[in-house]
Order: structure tokens, then sequence, then C-alpha cells
């Protein structure tokens, strides 16, 4: 029999009893903290500059790099090896104030080997005005449907404020589904309902910061305004484990929970839904404008908040 999520909730409530307290909100504990279990790695062990060197500082330890946008230019870098699995994440801190139509990112793509074809797993952030928080937007693109227009985002805000301190964010990626973390709390599982509907191809870590006028704040409403440049993103504790493309069959991927295992402990789960419920502000799945012929894996998911996408 199934146990009704509301019961759940109770549950976790309770176990926030003893969790974090991060502004004055109390974030539900996961019994797993891969940020604190997995070493980072250096600067130079990991990436290259991407584009934009001239606007990008990578401090003398290689233990973080600033990236910064201005009238003339963003700035990006991309990983050394490609992946074929693996958990991919870094503490980023963003720019305070009017940052209207910047977006800073973090994410996985194989755009540069196929073009026009390419898989993507993003995590963005989306520029905002003052008085208004941040957007986190995870989005997941397969075969080239990001050309297509046929995006798969999902939205949050946030339970601090981003540009205070430096915040963990991650992309678990194995074959079977993405996670996506923020502090160690899952806030999105994208799990794997078909290949037509999932990445399978190696990709590459790419993280820049970028003009996104026509789309990032409010549908492109607000525009960047470089009265307020430099626009800065700052990168650390870089977090790079997984299988390269070429690595053994044996090679495993890092786990979603302990124990070594894929699947979500209840912990987590109710972490999960936590962070959906109170925190998420947009799921393309609930989306009425949108072709549900699209997305497959909206109608193939199940009723359980606990496993949406």
């Amino acid at each position: 029999m199934a146990v009704p999520f509301a019961f759940l909730l109770l549950i976790v409530l309770e176990l926030m009893s003893s969790s974090m307290l991060i502004n004055g909100q109390r974030v539900p504990p996961t019994g797993y903290y891969p940020t604190s279990l997995l070493p980072s790695s250096t600067f130079y062990q990991s990436f290259r500059t991407l584009w934009g060197p001239q606007h990008q500082y990578i401090s003398p330890d290689q233990s973080s790099v600033t990236l910064w946008l201005d009238r003339s230019t963003g700035s990006g870098f991309k990983s050394i090896n490609a992946y074929r699995s693996g958990y991919f994440g870094a503490a980023i801190k963003l720019h305070p104030g009017y940052t209207a139509g910047v977006i800073t990112s973090f994410y996985l793509s194989n755009a540069d080997q196929y073009p026009g074809q390419h898989d993507e797993v993003d995590i963005e952030f989306l520029g905002t005005i003052p008085g208004e928080p941040y957007t986190l937007q995870t989005n997941v693109y397969i075969h080239g449907t990001e050309e297509k227009g046929i995006g798969r985002e999902v939205k949050f805000h946030l339970w601090f404020d981003p540009t205070a301190d430096f915040h963990n964010y991650a992309i678990l990626w194995n074959p079977r589904e993405i996670v996506f973390f923020v502090d160690d709390i899952p806030i999105r599982i994208y799990t794997r309902k078909s290949p037509n509907t999932f990445p399978l191809r190696p990709m590459w870590v790419y993280a820049s910061i970028w003009d996104a006028s026509a789309w990032a704040t409010d549908n492109g409403k607000y525009k960047a305004d470089y009265r307020y440049q430099p626009f800065v993103a700052k990168y650390t504790r870089f977090i790079m484990r997984g299988c390269p493309a070429y690595s053994s069959q044996y090679c495993q991927s890092v786990p979603a929970a302990p124990g070594g295992t894929f699947r979500l402990t209840l912990m987590q789960r109710l972490a999960l839904h936590w962070a959906q419920r109170y925190y998420m502000v947009y799921d393309y799945c609930k989306d009425s404008s949108r072709n549900r012929s699209l997305y497959p894996e909206c109608w193939m998911i199940s009723n359980s908040a606990s496993i949406r996408s």
C-alpha cells in the first residue's frame, strides 16, 4: 500500500527540527553529502578557457575562477575531458543587484561535436532586477531539440541569497537518470523513459556568463543594462568525478545515494519534495500551452511528485 505523501511530508517536517538553518530557513537533511565526500579538482586539471580569456581570472592556486561580462563580451570555460556519466559540481557566487538579461551557467553539452544535433543538461541562473529573486533554471535537450525550441525547463527560486555567499550546485548524470542538486538537496530528477528522451552520448562540462537579453528575464522584458557592468560570476570547489568517454566499461558512476545505489533514499526524496513544493515556480510538464506530444516523458511519468521530472 502506498504511503500518502502528505504523511511523508509530516515526517520531513519532524526531521527539519534537527536540520540546517540557512538565513532563517530550515533545510531538510538528506543523509548524503557528496560535496563533502568527493575531492575537488583544480582548474587546470579539469578545464581550459573556451572564450573571453581577458574576462577571466584564475586564482594562483587554481582553486577558483572569476568570469565577468561587460559590453564587449562575456567568458566561458570547458572541461578537458568528455564524460559518459558522473557527478559534476561547483560552488558559485552570483552577482548582486541589477542582472537582468545576464545568464550565469554550469552545464553539460556536446554541442561542439554535434552542432545542431547536440545534447545538453543545464543549470542556468536567470538574471533579475532589484527586489526580485534569482531564478535557477534546469533544462535538458536531446539531439538538437534546443534548436527546435523543445526545452524541458523546470525553474526554482532558492531558499537563500545566492549573491551573499558560495553555494554548491551539481548535476549527477548516469545512464538511468539525471539529478540536479543544490547544496546536496536534490531538486529535480529527470528519469530515462526511452533513448529518444534521454542524453546518452558523451558530454563535456561548461561554465559561462553571457548576455541573453532576448529571453533571460521575464521573457526578455528586462534587458542587460551595461550601466551596471561588469557582471561577475565566481566559481570554486570544482567536483569532477565521472567516467571519461573512453574509460573502461567497469567504470562506476558516482551514486545518487549512500551505499552505492542510484535510487534516492527516503530522506532524499522527502527533501526533493520539500524543494519542489515550496520553491519550484515552473514545470514544463504542467504548462498547458506546450504541445504535450513533443514531451512523451510528461505523460509517461508517474503521478508521484517524488519522481517528477
